[in-house]
């Protein structure tokens, strides 16, 4: 496997120097000064692989192998009158990345708002932080601080009292916190921030369309845009809603294994795959990651190796875990990814070895105090890489 790492730049607190001494070779990033809706110039994305490649002979090169991600612009997802520009302009950013050598694609097809957490700093027993979703306080915004329309039939009588009393002991700072968190713009979310009143207009957009409808308008999108990536051999790897479930009244369509049945079985072309988001998948107790990842194999192009610990109460809270301490069995789905690679040997294919990263690491020991990216702190991702790293070196021995 190709271990990887996300980079946002350079401001990113987390350096590409400090990436090369983590054993990674190939890096993860994206353009993210570009608006939504714009064509990445061949020249912007030079400069920026240069960023990552250039390095003194005495050093150890990098790689930019992977694209997370490219924006879908609004109007796309809502299929809105005009919206072929923003379908065009996708097609010539992927067009210049190819003629960089850059040819995996991480995109998502969430409408507004990308991952979503209450919780940027929740302090586990051993002194880390982690993120984490926690429902009781989901809803508490939801019904009581954005006050969205017909909220209240998203949630039953009982889950209605419950967030009435969380958020009467909310103070102010917390209730701004908690607003800040779930709708603030975060790392890798290619849109701009929200306030309150922008964000509910966002969401009214989608008011009247149905998860078909807007499975629909992802088809019409990659009906569009994988033949042309067949040509150029992009593999897109289309990356889960997080968490996986509908929210806000919004409609999602890329959350189980039946999602992705019913997207292959539309859309056989063979760019049309997945990022495997183990942690995004798993916070749905229905899915079963090692059985997805065994099942998709020949469509994993990504993989973010990361956990959750869902509570045993509220299966739909959840915090991000350790790497290999979450409710779902890591071994194992290193284990399906490894086999995956070896029947890619034997067919003779391409692409034998799926790029991976480490996602969503704790914030620990020095990195306590430093300003970063939520998730994004460079020790807990170490310590996650260095973790999967053993797994795939004993699992391969």
């Amino acid at each position: 496997m190709r271990e990887s790492w996300r980079w946002f730049g350079p401001n990113d607190p987390v350096t590409i120097d400090d990436i090369r001494q983590t054993g990674a070779t190939d890096i993860v990033s994206a353009l993210h000064d570009i608006p939504s809706g714009e064509t990445w110039p061949i020249e912007s994305i030079r400069r920026h692989q240069a960023l990552i490649e250039e390095c003194a002979p005495e050093l150890t090169p990098l790689k930019w192998a992977v694209v997370e991600s490219i924006p879908v612009h609004e109007n796309i997802k809502l299929a809105l009158p005009g919206n072929q520009v923003f379908i065009d302009n996708w097609i010539a950013s992927m067009e210049n990345l190819a003629q960089c050598g850059i040819k995996t694609i991480c995109y998502n097809f969430m409408p507004v708002i990308d991952w979503t957490r209450t919780d940027l700093k929740y302090k586990l027993p051993n002194g880390a932080y982690a993120l984490r979703f926690d429902q009781k306080k989901f809803a508490a915004f939801d019904l009581f601080i954005l006050q969205r329309d017909n909220a209240e039939t998203d949630y039953n009588s009982s889950e209605i009292i419950e967030a009435r009393q969380i958020f009467e002991a909310m103070s102010e700072n917390e209730k701004t916190e908690l607003t800040n968190n779930i709708i603030a713009g975060l790392p890798g979310k290619m849109t701009d921030s929200y306030g309150l009143d922008d964000f509910r207009a966002a969401l009214s957009n989608y008011q009247d369309i149905s998860s078909d409808t807007f499975r629909k308008n992802l088809f019409a999108f990659l009906s569009q845009v994988l033949p042309r990536a067949e040509e150029l051999g992009v593999k897109l790897a289309i990356h889960p809603d997080d968490p996986p479930r509908d929210m806000f009244g919004l409609p999602r369509v890329i959350c189980t294994a039946d999602d992705l049945d019913i997207l292959f079985e539309a859309l056989p072309s063979p760019s049309n795959g997945i990022t495997l988001c183990v942690g995004t998948y798993s916070s749905r107790p229905d899915n079963d990651l090692p059985k997805m990842a065994k099942q998709f194999g020949p469509r994993i192009h990504f993989s973010h190796l990361r956990g959750v610990s869902r509570d045993l109460e509220e299966q739909r809270s959840f915090y991000e875990a350790n790497h290999l301490d979450s409710d779902i069995d890591m071994i194992q789905v290193v284990k399906e990814l490894l086999n995956e690679e070896k029947r890619r040997k034997q067919n003779d294919s391409q692409d034998l070895e799926i790029f991976i990263r480490p996602d969503h690491g704790h914030e620990m020991m020095n990195d306590i105090d430093k300003a970063g990216n939520p998730g994004y702190s460079g020790i807990g991702r170490l310590k996650g890489l260095a973790e999967i790293r053993g797994v795939i070196r004993a699992l391969s021995a």
